[in-house]
């Protein structure tokens, strides 16, 4: 199964090949932003797979996407799944190099990065979360973790990102987060204009591709 490919998004670095990196959409769907995330990822040299959850199912409004975020979860373990095996194929694929990948995950697929730390660590070197939280342990993790969130989020509330925060310093884990100020939630997604951020945006874009750079080498 993992030797086949999901449904998703392929971005390839010019050279062929390079370090894998899993990117996790959020509740929208795999959308534009997602592939330019992808597309941007292969152009700074990784090999970028985001894995389409609700296959084929996208959409821009808050209401249809809340019913398609709600069905994902209403079978947790098949979604886990899901994205394991999305993880398992990139690990495998003949065109990554090295070991281990890193995770990327947007709002809700922040959720699944920092879930699919805990269940499959021997796989995830880095997590990159923006503006998504997970509860529960993390002693099973072995990744390092850079979050990216918002200063004004009626998605997330700060207790939410101390408490994860939290977590992964008491599992002895490196984590850096960042709060970007004037921000709400989306603030890195262009295709949504009330909330996009372009400062911001690119900050996080320029931390996060270090980052990659440092845990991935």
């Amino acid at each position: 199964m993992a030797n086949s490919q999901p449904d998703g998004y392929f971005a390839f670095p010019s050279s062929g090949g390079g370090r894998p990196v899993l990117v996790l959409h959020a509740w929208w769907g795999l959308n534009d932003t997602v592939r330019d995330v992808c597309d941007r990822l292969a152009a700074s040299g990784y090999l970028a797979f985001a894995p389409d959850l609700y296959h084929g199912q996208v959409t821009n409004t808050t209401a249809a996407a809340e019913k398609l975020s709600a069905n994902l979860f209403k079978d947790l373990e098949s979604a886990r799944t899901e994205v394991s095996w999305a993880a398992q194929f990139l690990s495998q694929h003949p065109k990554q190099t090295g070991s281990g990948l890193a995770v990327i995950g947007f709002s809700l697929g922040a959720f699944f990065a920092l879930d699919l730390s805990v269940y499959k660590p021997d796989l995830v070197r880095s997590v990159v979360i923006f503006y998504g939280t997970r509860p529960g342990g993390y002693r099973s993790a072995q990744a390092a973790y850079l979050g990216h969130f918002a200063e004004m989020d009626e998605f997330e509330p700060q207790q939410e990102i101390d408490s994860l925060e939290e977590a992964l310093i008491s599992a002895g884990l490196p984590v850096t987060f960042h709060q970007y100020k004037g921000t709400g939630h989306w603030f890195f997604e262009p295709d949504h204009p009330g909330a996009f951020n372009s400062g911001a945006a690119n900050l996080a874009w320029e931390r996060t591709l270090t980052f990659l750079k440092e845990t991935l080498a």
